[in-house]
């Protein structure tokens, strides 16, 4: 299946994926937003850890030329704030990088599975056999565009929280019309396996 509105790169990580004779059912990308949740909240944190870097990075150059005339490692403090500025300007620009993955993201349906791909600096492929597809839930704005939430990443942070990332078909234009694709391979899925074991 051809889409024009699916960059040429894309398309050929598409056909690569694909296994012999897998037939492409439905094909779509992202909505293109900079503040995605995983970028809003880092820009949030990076507002008060740049400011608290710059201001301290500033108080630091004061004082090593307050002491100038002391020399060795006094003279170079202001030098280690620098890494959490760069870090600070980083989380600031995670909007962008945002919208820039959006771009380089495809979800595709097939007669056998459901898959996402995900680019930026590098690619993660996840692929969804229907099996995978018996609970999934439907996140629906009320332009019809949303989320359909195949599966969730936990993992435990630095300080040993919680943390989760739900994974899926996510900011899609029709979200009601994914959903139903998604379950209806997963129906077919079952299906067929009942008729296999009938036989």
């Amino acid at each position: 299946m051809f889409d024009p509105t699916i960059p040429q790169s894309l398309q050929d990580t598409i056909d690569r994926e694909l296994e012999r004779d897998e037939r492409i059912e439905w094909l779509g990308m992202p909505k293109r937003i900079f503040f995605t949740p995983g970028a809003t909240r880092a820009f949030l944190l990076a507002i008060p850890w740049t400011a608290f870097a710059l201001f301290w990075t500033a108080g630091a150059a004061g004082t090593a030329t307050n002491m100038k005339e002391v020399p060795g490692l006094f003279s170079h403090f202001p030098l280690f704030g620098l890494p959490f500025i760069l870090i600070g300007f980083g989380m600031l620009s995670s909007p962008i990088w945002a919208y820039y993955r959006g771009g380089k993201s495809v979800y595709v349906i097939t007669d056998r599975r459901a898959i996402t791909i995900d680019g930026g600096w590098s690619t993660t492929i996840r692929s969804y056999p229907p099996n995978e597809l018996t609970d999934i839930s439907r996140k629906e704005k009320r332009d019809g565009s949303g989320d359909v939430i195949i599966s969730r990443h936990t993992w435990c942070d630095s300080d040993g929280g919680a943390q989760s990332t739900e994974l899926g078909f996510l900011r899609v234009a029709d979200v009601k019309d994914v959903e139903r694709r998604l379950r209806g391979l997963a129906q077919q899925a079952e299906s067929r396996e009942r008729r296999s074991q009938a036989d």
